[in-house]
């Protein structure tokens, strides 16, 4: 497979890791768009939003309690972040892995699309 975030999961690429257990691994994003911007993703491949089947419902409730947890390590849990789902060409997702933006660490604009 030639999924970046498979090669970071396995550690074939090198990464900033922020939290990480069996099931969810969480890093800082190379190319930020706010001064904390991490990325939480399943270890499990899931290349979509779109591609979620019915036993991935646990694992994506984890995910939203380890983005809480990561919040609280990156210190933005108690101002505020957004959590951001790219899908798709037209979502802009440019890694065909399932991931989380978690955004925060200043007052961020009120709309996401200008």
């Amino acid at each position: 497979m030639d999924c970046l975030f498979c090669k970071i999961i396995n550690k074939e690429v090198p990464s900033d890791i922020v939290y990480e257990d069996d099931e969810v691994l969480a890093f800082k994003d190379i190319h930020p768009a706010a001064p904390v911007h991490v990325l939480v993703i399943p270890k499990k491949h899931i290349s979509a939003l779109t591609e979620l089947q019915k036993e991935d419902e646990a694992l994506i409730g984890k995910i939203y309690t380890c983005i809480n947890e990561v919040a609280k390590k990156v210190g933005v849990f108690e101002s505020g972040y957004r959590v951001i789902v790219n899908c798709g060409k037209d979502g802009c997702q440019e890694v065909k892995h399932l991931h989380f933006h978690l955004l925060g660490g200043k007052k961020l604009g009120e709309k996401i699309v200008e």
